[in-house]
């Protein structure tokens, strides 16, 4: 299960103030995950009362519950991913909103029902989160109260679940962008190795690039080890130390 969102009030309590958070986060949040924290914390009082949120994500085509802002909505999500059906689920699968107006009165999803009845949810709304026009999960309200989402109410979250599904695909494709330096980083710095273990192995068999690389091949088939390990065993024995596997670095 994901972690809870402390129970920390917005400043006003209403959309504009949400909104106007929502804005900031891109640069007062450090992680992903921090950033969805923010995302469930603000989502509560986006409605009055304040409803309690839970943000689902779909992972490998399983959903998961990555935070909730009390336990009444980490419990209503879990039950929906154990019963296989519930609102949230019916959000992730077809991409549009879902209303409960009375939990007590619906006859859709009868294992879900029950359940999220025991936990104290009355009435619900799920918003389709996206990334790059994808469906990736769902933002997920819940209250004790029936009716608790009427059309103002809707409205002011869906206004919000759209600017979230905004701000969470700037935040993914920054997340993507380190995966890919990183990936880079780590690609130069091999190509930096084997490059010095060539040359080692060019002055040492007076041969030239091709033939040394060869060699290098032949010895990471014969020990059933990466090439870089190969490469980097060679520099050491010739310098004494290991070599230096960062090469590159970003400009400040």
């Amino acid at each position: 299960m994901g972690g809870q969102v402390p129970n920390r009030p917005s400043e006003s309590g209403d959309l504009a103030a949400a909104m106007s958070e929502l804005a900031n986060l891109m640069t007062t949040t450090s992680t992903l995950h921090e950033l969805l924290a923010e995302l469930a914390r603000l989502a509560t009082g986006v409605v009055s009362p304040r409803a309690s949120c839970g943000i689902t994500i779909q992972q490998d085509a399983m959903p998961l519950t990555v935070v909730s802002s009390d336990a009444r909505a980490a419990h209503a999500d879990e039950v929906q991913y154990g019963q296989g059906e519930g609102p949230c689920l019916e959000t992730v699968h077809t991409g549009t909103p879902t209303v409960v107006t009375d939990l007590a009165r619906e006859d859709r999803w009868p294992s879900y029902r029950p359940r999220a009845l025991a936990y104290g949810v009355r009435s619900s709304l799920s918003l389709p989160l996206t990334v790059n026009g994808d469906v990736r999960g769902a933002l997920n309200l819940y209250s004790a109260i029936e009716s608790a989402f009427g059309q103002e109410q809707r409205q002011a979250a869906e206004i919000f679940g759209i600017q979230a599904s905004m701000v969470l695909t700037v935040a993914v494709r920054q997340a993507q962008q380190t995966k890919l330096t990183d990936q880079l980083r780590e690609a130069l710095a091999t190509r930096a190795v084997i490059d010095q273990a060539l040359g080692v192995v060019m002055a040492q068999q007076g041969c030239d690039r091709d033939s040394a690389f060869a060699i290098l091949r032949q010895a990471s088939q014969n020990q059933n080890r990466k090439l870089r390990a190969i490469a980097a065993d060679i520099v050491e024995a010739v310098s004494g130390r290991p070599p230096d596997s960062t090469p590159f670095n970003e400009p400040s």
